[in-house]
This record gives C-alpha cells, structure tokens and sequence, in this order.
C-alpha cells in the first residue's frame, strides 16, 4: 500500500504542478526523485515481500526525509504538505519494520521505565495524593495542552497548511475546553481520595475507584483530555491540533488502555470485570450504572 501510495503521489507530482509546489515547493522534482523512488517506492513494495534491508532503507529514508522536509518547510514556508505527507510514510515504514522484523507493533514499549504501572505507595491521608495529582495536572496538561498545541499551530501556520474555521469557533472551544477540565480535575480529586494513589502509571492507586465521574465512565480523565486537546485545537483554529488530540484518542484506546485494563484486572480480579462489563468506556449507560454503583 505505501509503495503504490508513493508510486501515484510521485505521479502527480510530475502531472500537476499544484501537487508539485505544494509538496515540494521549489524543490526540483527530478534531482528528489533520483533518491526518493528507490529509497522509498521501490524499497516499500520489495519489504512488503518480507525482506528485512528493504524495510529498514526505508523507514530510515523517510525519517531523514521527513526531518529535512520540515526544516525546509520551516525556512521557506513551502512544501508543508510535504512534510505532512512523508510524516504519515515514516509512521507506516516504522509500523512495517516492526511487523517484519517482530511479527506486531510492541506497544508494550510504551508503559516501561517511569511510565511502567506501579502502586502508589500508601498514605495516612489522600493529602499527598491529591498534592502530587495537581501537580501531575499541571505538569502534563502544560505540556500536552499548551506546549505541544502552541509549537503545532506555529509550524502550521509557518508551513502554510492552515485551514480556515467558522467564526463561533473559539467561543465554542473555550466552553467545551473549561468543562473538559472540571471533568478532569474531580475525576483527578476522586481518584487520588478514594483510591489511595494518583492517576500516573508509576504510582496508580490501590482500590478500584467506582465513584464520582468513574460511576458513568470507565475513563472520565482520558475522556477529559481528548476533549481539551480538541477544544484547544478550535480554540487556537487549528486543524493539525484538532488532528493530534484525535491521534493521541486512537493511541489511548488501542495501545493504551487495554495495557492498563489488563494490569486492573489482574489487581482487582472480579471487582474490576464486573466494572469493566457494567460501565461503559466513552458513552455512559446511565441506567445501569446507577442502579449498579449507587
């Protein structure tokens, strides 16, 4: 699939100059494809046979490519969807890589080293607890809802790729962004009191929390930063910051949260599966959840 998506990408390019400027700007066409067809196309489709050198020559082109592209992008303010476009190669030659020289994608890789799952230690009070759980909301909600959104609407912005949005954008970001935070503050606060831990892997807590946003999903802090990813994406109009919050969605659910059901269900056993098989992921089932957890 990406040998033939290279192979038609660098069809259009020669066809249509509109593909061409935008993907490569000034960039001459013939002098990138003398690399890139090889290296790329021609490297994809022979690792799409099983051959191993073939794959690593490919995920290593496109990184190169991609890192070149976009300080290319960066300078000139051409070729951004360029750099979109070989950013989406390079995620797919690294996914090919692992499936052929592991046979899966190790998504396990994720949790190791501090972000491993590990117990809070136990405390006389839910004090400490709920100190170092603000403390976690501010650190990652700076970083995943202010760093990483401000740097991603900058280069959007520097690599001519910005989309326009409608005029009650903002206001409607600005809503949805203040009550994605409120669900994730008490979520944070009823975890951290009635669990006897903090919402990070490395210290997670000690009893299963079937309390507070936790009665009508399984998930409410997760729920809560995908909204503010989203709402500070509209609220900043930007699409690629909408787009990261929904990518960063598709990792939780598939990578994420089944590492972490699993590590729940072996701590909690019984009290968990009946959780799990009561109280929905994303969509509350209020019915149910009520006459159960009440």
């Amino acid at each position: 699939m990406q040998a033939i998506a290279g192979a038609s990408w660098w069809a259009a390019v020669f066809l249509s100059p509109v593909v061409r400027e935008a993907t490569l700007g000034n960039l001459d066409p013939i002098a990138v494809a003398v690399f890139d067809i090889p290296l790329f196309v021609i490297a994809s489709a022979v690792a799409a046979f099983g051959v191993r050198a073939a794959a690593v020559v490919s995920a290593g082109w496109t990184g190169v490519v991609v890192v070149a592209l976009a300080v290319y992008a960066t300078i000139t303010t051409e070729a951004g969807w360029g750099v979109l476009t070989m950013g989406a190669a390079t995620a797919g030659s690294l996914i090919a890589l692992c499936l052929i020289f592991l046979g899966r994608v190790p998504t396990e890789w994720i949790l190791r080293g501090p972000f491993a799952f590990r117990s809070a230690i136990p405390r006389p009070t839910a004090a400490t607890h709920v100190a170092s759980t603000f403390g976690q909301i501010v650190l990652f909600w700076g970083f995943f809802l202010a760093v990483i959104p401000f740097a991603v609407a900058f280069l959007e912005q520097r690599w001519a790729v910005a989309l326009a949005f409608p005029s009650f954008a903002a206001p409607v970001g600005v809503a949805v962004l203040v009550l994605a935070s409120a669900l994730g503050i008490s979520s944070g606060v009823a975890m951290s009191t009635l669990g006897d831990g903090t919402p990070l892997p490395s210290a997670m807590p000690n009893r299963l929390v079937i309390a507070g946003p936790y009665r009508w999903i399984r998930n409410p802090m997760a729920v809560s930063g995908i909204l503010q990813g989203s709402a500070v994406g509209v609220i900043l109009q930007s699409w690629l910051v909408v787009a990261y919050a929904v990518v960063g969605s598709l990792v939780w659910n598939y990578v994420v949260r089944p590492l972490e059901e699993s590590d729940l269900e072996e701590r909690f056993g019984e009290q968990f599966r009946q959780y799990r098989d009561a109280v929905r992921c994303w969509i509350p089932r209020v019915s149910k959840t009520r006459s159960q957890w009440r």
